[in-house]
């Protein structure tokens, strides 16, 4: 449950009651004409297929005071994006579909990668990084907000929760974080955050003294959700990175570029489940180990830019201090599962934090060993001056898409 006070220093909007829905959307629909709200969806076609997509789509398909839905589709041929426009027609006109790789998106990727600012591998971060430039090249919304496409117990009100403080115009937000309790089915999930994602940031807060960053990074919930919103100079302002570090990307570059009064954290739901990701044992390349290398390899390159000095003896020690935080949460954890009457396989947590301390060693050789990696996508503000005219084209071969996919349907 949460508490009433606020942690860290960022502000914590608490959920205390149950507002009706129906009254949350009047509100927004209110203020929707000042500030044209936009939502971004990235998804694979798999996805899709699944139980969760469906279910969201129903749910937005009521929602009346956004301006549009952008969704960004990934890993589709042309018979998958015929069936993926078929599939979304129920939201309505307002919604546009991002074929990422059709030829006429392919074809401007190509023009970027000329001048070495097209995304440098496929995936969500050059998902998201597209359906902001769509955002931007329309000019229907003034605030977006976006969210995951596996979410199993999504519900619109989670939505307006996200949207709430971007858009009541005695607020002063540039970017709001969703947050919710990682319970689901008699189980405690989360392990990222959980057993490596806290705990590493608290390692590094021993090693290398309190930063403000490391404060700020500390006072989110739920760091890694992928529910956030923001406003559109952010969209336009903030280099995003490309692999599984894009969460904590996000929030650093909100911080460099606002500080921490102009972020909030809002909680949008009393529960969440999603698809789970695999552990992958020892395989780097993998499921969470994978995810967790990013997130490590993400905070070592931000704490180079406040100063720090990175070696092998840093790291070891890093790694260190995180297996002692993280043994002690997994015995905090434990413990509040069964205060709680929940599920908790201690042996398998522990497992887990196995996993993560080599996450941390993998990340910290390949950082030593390319420290000039730059794995950011540039800003939009960038392609702009490179291309002025980008985005107009942008928009125009969605557009066509769209069009195109129309006319094949009613044909």
């Amino acid at each position: 449950m949460a508490d009433f006070h606020q942690n860290g220093i960022i502000t914590t909007l608490h959920r205390l009651h149950e507002r009706p829905i129906a009254d949350l959307e009047a509100e927004l629909g209110k203020y929707s004409r000042r500030r044209p709200m936009s939502l971004i969806l990235p998804c694979l076609y798999s996805e899709l297929e699944g139980d969760a997509l469906p279910a969201i789509v129903d749910q937005l398909s009521g929602v009346d005071y956004l301006s549009e839905i952008i969704i960004g589709l990934d890993g589709a041929d042309a018979g998958q994006y015929a069936h993926a426009h078929e599939f979304f027609s129920g939201l309505g006109p307002r919604h546009r579909l991002l074929w990422n790789d059709g030829p006429r998106l392919q074809s401007l990727y190509d023009q970027l990668d000329s001048e070495g600012l097209a995304p440098a591998r496929p995936g969500k971060g050059a998902n998201v990084w597209n359906c902001m430039g769509y955002f931007l090249a329309s000019g229907r919304g003034r605030v977006l907000a976006m969210h995951d496409c596996d979410i199993r117990t999504y519900n619109r009100d989670m939505l307006a929760r996200l949207f709430y403080p971007m858009v009541h115009p005695n607020f002063t937000y540039k970017f709001a974080k969703g947050y919710y309790a990682r319970v689901a089915e008699g189980s405690i999930n989360g392990r990222v955050v959980r057993l490596f994602m806290t705990p590493i940031l608290r390692a590094l807060t021993t090693v290398v003294g309190h930063m403000e960053y490391l404060d700020y990074m500390d006072s989110f919930r739920y760091p890694l959700s992928g529910e956030c919103a923001m406003s559109a100079s952010v969209a336009e302002s903030i280099r995003i990175p490309s692999d599984w570090g894009l969460e904590v990307g996000i929030l650093a570059e909100v911080h460099r570029t606002y500080g921490p009064n102009a972020v909030c954290q809002v909680d949008i739901a009393d529960h969440y489940d999603h698809k789970h990701q695999d552990v992958s044992n020892h395989e780097a390349n993998g499921g969470l180990a994978k995810m967790s290398a990013d997130i490590a390899k993400a905070l070592y390159r931000k704490l180079a830019t406040y100063g720090v000095t990175m070696n092998p003896e840093t790291i070891r020690t890093i790694k260190a201090v995180y297996l002692r935080n993280a043994l002690d949460a997994v015995e905090r954890f434990y413990f509040d599962a069964q205060i709680n009457g929940l599920t908790l396989d201690r042996h398998k947590e522990e497992k887990t934090v196995e996993v993560f301390v080599e996450s941390i060693i993998h990340a910290g050789d390949e950082y030593l060993a390319n420290p000039m990696e730059v794995p950011f996508m540039p800003t939009w503000n960038r392609v702009r001056a490179a291309f002025p005219d980008f985005l107009d084209h942008f928009y125009d071969a969605v557009e066509a898409d769209h069009d195109e996919a129309v006319g094949k349907r009613r044909g």
